[in-house]
């Protein structure tokens, strides 16, 4: 007979162990070394066999085994070493706490650092013990809560906590992605309910059509210093449907979806603000919106400050954006939640609307008002922009795909211009970097491990004992990967006898690729398998053998995702080669650390440019991993020639079937005439020097780089800061600013038509030459703007062929003296600084102190036609 309800009954500790409860209740346990060897020595056994889970190893320990330790002196004492470790990590000052205000000399004190920060993320990967997480973005937004928490950034998260999670992966017997979704317990997870003062549990509720209501609860982890807020609608005051919307992530159709989302944004300020008062935490003044999954916030936000402040929609509008952060973490349109328009007026309109955020606002903020644009639907990161006066991507060209992505919300603007920064994303380190590595860098390097400088020392590590290291991580790897392998084809029907090949599987001394990520069909999994017999070749090569292992999930709904796995599966399960490369079911953060440690090369070979990042190879990187990669991402970016191999890109080809021709031939080369020749050309002492060189300079070079903690100190410095200075200035003195700009932005935009350029002339040597000034003298129509309004600039540079600006340089015109029919004149000297063909334009753009970018309205006033001097031969 089956349960028909599973929980967990929690172990009542001897009071002398009381302490575990407070270690495994912070998820810092789980990149804490001395803290997991604490737990560890609990019961060894049991620990490994409980998948490294705190929570299951104290519900599963023996009564006698607690008794044992509660008696146990030497345990005591470093059960209260490690539980006072963590208090102190808790309440110290850390980086953030060291930080001054920025504000000039007898200012407002405006520039100080927030007081707190809102992280809105669909997905959080903490910990394999709490699977929250389907891929990148949940990896990512777990390192970034968890170097927050390291140094002292006080971030509050918010997100859903999905009662099935992701899903299981397991392959049938012919190599087909099958999924299964485990029931999980909020009560044998790391987790807390948020209570009242009362002890009554935190309820937040959201309406609904036809006069129904979404009701949730919510769970508090802990992630060092950082509480985490999980949403929770299985309960009891809703409806199935309603207690089914957290059932999976990303799971369910339209409706489920967007509930999901309303829920995560509208429900995830108002437990913000349940949690800030029942903790006295401060209140958020920078909302950090993670893709356009939490952009509903920004909609709550508005409705607080109309209904409670007075403010109108437009007033609310400007306070919210100043203090709004949106990253977008997808180059490609497929990757945005796009929605049916008349689905948003269903839960956005009629008996459910509110009079302080009404429809047709609603619909304003998500529309595709853009060439190109779908009127018919409803773009949730379109919406996150306009709710946000600061945009970033995650890598440098992630900012550059971007900007043309999204140019069109900036419409008249060039591609250079259009207000969408980057900050690359980093890697936790003490989440993914082995206790081996940390341990001989400590030793040779310590500076590097104690403060993250003095990377330069990396190089001086013994080769001996790197290359000891790398062996014991690619054996463990290999161990891991027999476990798995074996238990997969258990799954499939294989009898014992078919499995026992496995125990030779892999070498820990052969050459070892990892490929392992999610299975779009743009990350070209199988690009590898585009000349079988090549890559057979390369794999048992006599003399320099190739092992490859390979891990990810397609989603469920995605069945070419599945047809590639099945197709890597299927040549894996060939008898000639699956001793040299093995795909491994169910990739999640425990796997995923195996691989990143014990690969000697990671490889990734997207169709350039749609990887945004791509951390994985970070991680790798501070392994002593090598890369064989597109230059896409951040490693278009940080690829030096030294740190590991570029695989050459034919974008830009007319057929991507000659494309991935070209680009497995490459790869291929690189394997086999590169990467096993380095890698097999040893020393009379048996050592890889030029390999190991090549490690060692990719440590030295890369560690400071691929930090979490630079892109959090970016973050910070970049953006969290600045939207805390421009929040305040925002809602100082009453929301005067909100109100100043709203009014300001209406009365320009009313008469931004009427603005023109209506004559450009310019004078100066008859033929130029280089280190001369031109004259540029222009008439323009303000249409009964302020001067003050506008920056009539010249912009001027070289020139292509078609007579298009490349990087232009930009000059602010000064008004001299009005011209006829209340016009003005503007006039200045543009710098010849450049021989060659060069050229110049002129234009109006609004401008105000409380713009964060010239190019943040849109608005853009341009001459009907080039006028002046251009593609002139300066010498």
């Amino acid at each position: 007979m089956r349960a028909i309800r599973r929980f967990t009954v929690r172990t009542v500790l001897p009071e002398p162990l009381r302490p575990l409860e407070e270690l495994i209740l912070n998820l810092r346990w789980s990149w804490h070394h001395e803290t997991r060897d604490l737990l560890r020595s609990v019961d060894p056994a049991l620990w490994e066999a409980v998948g490294h889970d705190p929570v299951r190893l104290l519900g599963e320990v023996s009564p006698d085994r607690l008794e044992q330790l509660a008696a146990d002196r030497r345990f005591l004492r470093r059960l209260e070493d490690t539980a006072e470790d963590l208090r102190e990590y808790l309440t110290a000052p850390r980086w953030y706490q060291s930080l001054t205000e920025s504000a000039p000399a007898g200012g407002s004190g405006n520039g100080r650092p927030a007081e707190a920060i809102a992280y809105f993320s669909p997905e959080y990967g903490i910990t394999a013990a709490l699977p929250q997480y389907s891929g990148g973005l949940g990896i990512l937004a777990g390192d970034h809560l968890k170097t927050a928490s390291d140094l002292g950034v006080p971030i509050i998260a918010v997100g859903l906590l999905y009662r099935h999670g992701y899903f299981a992966q397991s392959l049938s017997r012919d190599g087909w992605q099958l999924e299964r979704y485990p029931p999980i317990d909020p009560n044998g997870l790391p987790l807390t309910l948020l209570r009242d003062a009362d002890g009554a549990p935190v309820r937040v509720t959201i309406g609904l059509p036809q006069g129904r209501s979404l009701h949730a609860q919510v769970w508090l982890a802990r992630v060092g210093r950082v509480p985490q807020l999980l949403l929770d609608s299985d309960v009891e005051d809703n409806d199935q449907a309603a207690r089914d919307i957290t059932d999976r992530l990303y799971g369910g159709g339209g409706d489920h979806r967007l509930l999901q989302e309303m829920l995560l944004g509208i429900g995830g300020v108002r437990a913000i603000r349940a949690y800030c008062r029942i903790t006295g935490h401060p209140a958020p003044e920078v909302f950090h919106t993670n893709e356009g999954h939490a952009g509903f916030l920004g909609l709550e936000r508005i409705r607080e400050l109309v209904s409670e402040e007075g403010l109108t929609f437009d007033e609310a509008l400007e306070a919210v954006r100043a203090g709004t952060v949106f990253t977008t973490h997808t180059p490609v349109p497929a990757g945005i939640d796009r929605f049916p328009r008349e689905l948003i007026e269903r839960y956005f309109g009629g008996d459910a609307e509110s009079r302080d955020v009404p429809l047709g606002r609603v619909l304003d903020l998500g529309a595709e008002t853009y060439p190109d644009g779908d009127p018919a639907v409803f773009n949730m990161a379109v919406m996150g922009m306009r709710l946000a006066q600061r945009v970033n991507g995650v890598s440098e060209l992630h900012g550059r795909v971007s900007r043309e992505m999204f140019g069109g919300l900036w419409g008249g603007f060039d591609t250079a211009e259009v207000p969408v920064g980057s900050i690359t994303n980093g890697v936790h380190a003490g989440t993914w970097v082995s206790r081996e590595i940390l341990d001989l860098v400590a030793r040779e390097a310590p500076s590097v491990v104690e403060s993250g400088q003095g990377w330069q020392q990396v190089r001086d590590l013994p080769e001996p004992d790197l290359w000891r290291v790398r062996r014991d991580l690619r054996e463990r790897l290999v161990v891991e990967a027999r476990r798995r392998l074996r238990e997969s084809w258990r799954q499939r029907g294989a009898s014992e006898a078919e499995v026992s090949w496995i125990d030779e599987a892999l070498d820990p001394d052969v050459l070892t690729i990892g490929f392992a990520r999610r299975v779009p069909s743009y990350k070209r999994l199988t690009l590898m398998l585009r000349d079988p017999e090549r890559l057979r070749s390369i794999l048992l090569d006599p003399e320099r053998p190739v092992q490859i292992v390979i891990a990810g999930k397609a989603h469920p709904a995605d069945e070419g995702g599945k047809r590639l796995i099945q197709e890597i599966v299927r040549f894996a399960d060939r008898e000639d080669v699956r001793h040299r490369i093995v795909f491994l079911p169910d990739y999640d953060m425990a796997l995923g650390r195996f691989l990143v440690q014990g690969c000697d090369v990671w490889m990734n070979n997207p169709l350039r440019p749609l990887e945004a990042c791509g951390t994985s190879g970070m991680k790798a990187a501070l392994n002593g991993g090598l890369n064989l990669s597109i230059r896409d991402g951040w490693w278009d970016e940080w690829y030096d020639g030294q740190n590991g191999w570029a695989i050459p890109s034919a974008d830009g080809l007319a057929g991507p079937d000659r494309r991935d021709a070209l680009e497995a031939a490459a790869l291929y080369e690189l394997i086999e005439d590169h990467v096993a020749v380095m890698f097999y050309d040893r020393d009379s002492s048996g050592l890889p020097r030029r390999w190991l060189e090549m490690v060692k300079h990719t440590i030295a070079t890369l560690g400071p780089k691929v930090l979490a903690s630079r892109m959090v100190r970016d973050y910070v410095t970049d953006l969290y800061t600045p939207a805390a200075v421009a929040s305040r200035a925002m809602s100082a003195d009453g929301y005067a600013g909100a109100r100043e700009l709203a009014a300001w932005k209406q009365r320009v935009a009313k008469a931004w038509p009427g603005v023109a350029v209506e004559h450009v002339e310019s004078s100066g040597e008859e033929s130029p030459h280089l280190g001369g000034r031109l004259a540029v003298r222009v008439v323009v129509d303000l249409a009964g703007l302020d001067p003050s309004d506008v920056a009539v600039e010249a912009a001027y540079g070289r020139v292509d062929e078609s007579d298009a600006l490349i990087d232009p340089s930009y000059l602010e015109l000064t008004p001299a003296e009005p011209a006829e029919n209340e016009r003005l004149r503007y006039v200045g000297e543009v710098p010849l600084r450049r021989s060659g063909a060069f050229g110049y334009s002129v234009r109006v753009v609004p401008r105000h102190r409380l713009l964060a970018h010239h190019a943040e309205t849109g608005l853009i006033a341009l001459p009907p036609a080039p006028h002046g001097m251009t593609n002139g031969d300066l010498r």
